[in-house]
């Protein structure tokens, strides 16, 4: 009724206003006429402009056609696209698969091949520091077989091969730097195991006994499960034979047996014999 005030007013006033005598008007002027007053009242009533057929709604303009086909594309570009990211999404799982696979492998094959090679390397006589415990990576395989070609090693497993290389070429003070440098690098890494040992024992392969039996002893203790801890207790008593306690070697070879049992290594076991007569034990 507000909105419609103002028409009647204005109507009402021309209703009011005396009559002029005038030239005879034609039914067209007179329908101009009209239109003008009432464009002059919707201005009133509709500042913004609005016809008064969208009065009581919002002021903002219906999409138009054009909107809406910009927003229909929009939003066929976002499917797209995100269609897109969840296929990328499961090739890089099924490639992240594959890899670890690939990787599981070839610990598997590596592993392995070290055990072959230390179960056939305890075959001879045991001298006073035995050098049954081979632990390389990557060893050619004999003639007889064909070589298979070993894929490049990365990270703490090449940095421990560094390290036993060089304490194969009796390069003793390099290859303990290695593997220190290998144990920072790779503090968690199953390899640390193997690394603390072969320090003991380039310790104990280049006359300092008393230096490798702290390190084999830390070595077993800190870590019991350990791939290593076993070989840790066996040079333990070695070093201690070094030192002159053959009571002490004893000891390390009766913890040997008692910890572990049936789960030494053959080329281990095949060496503690005669490391226990050589010391007397009984």
């Amino acid at each position: 009724m507000r909105f419609h005030l103002p028409l009647l007013t204005a109507l009402a006033a021309l209703s009011l206003t005396p009559a002029v005598a005038r030239d005879p008007v034609t039914p067209e002027q007179r329908i101009d006429r009209l239109e003008k007053q009432l464009r002059q009242v919707q201005k009133s009533v509709f500042p913004k402009g609005q016809p008064a057929d969208t009065a009581g709604f919002t002021d903002d303009p219906a999409a138009t056609q054009v909107q809406a086909n910009q927003l229909s594309a929009r939003l066929d570009a976002i499917e797209s696209q995100m269609t897109d990211l969840v296929r990328a999404s499961e090739e890089n799982g099924n490639r992240l698969a594959t890899m670890e696979a690939d990787l599981a492998r070839l610990r598997a094959d590596q592993d392995s091949r070290l055990r072959a090679i230390e179960n056939g390397s305890g075959d001879g006589p045991a001298a006073s520091t035995p050098t049954a415990d081979v632990e390389p990576i990557d060893t050619p395989p004999p003639a007889s077989r064909p070589r298979v070609e070993t894929p490049s090693l990365s990270g703490a497993e090449a940095a421990y091969d560094k390290g036993f290389r060089l304490w194969e070429a009796k390069k003793y003070d390099q290859s303990i730097a290695a593997l220190k440098a290998m144990i920072k690098a790779y503090p968690d890494d199953r390899r640390v195991s193997w690394a603390n040992n072969l320090i003991g024992r380039s310790l104990l392969d280049k006359g300092e006994p008393r230096a490798a039996a702290d390190v084999l002893l830390a070595n077993y203790r800190n870590n019991k499960a350990g791939e290593r801890a076993p070989d840790s207790l066996f040079y333990l008593g070695q070093a201690s034979m070094k030192l002159g306690q053959p009571a002490q070697a004893c000891k390390a070879y009766a913890e040997l047996e008692n910890a572990y049992g049936s789960a030494i290594r053959p080329a281990l076991r095949n060496l503690l014999p005669a490391a226990r007569a050589e010391a007397r034990c009984k």
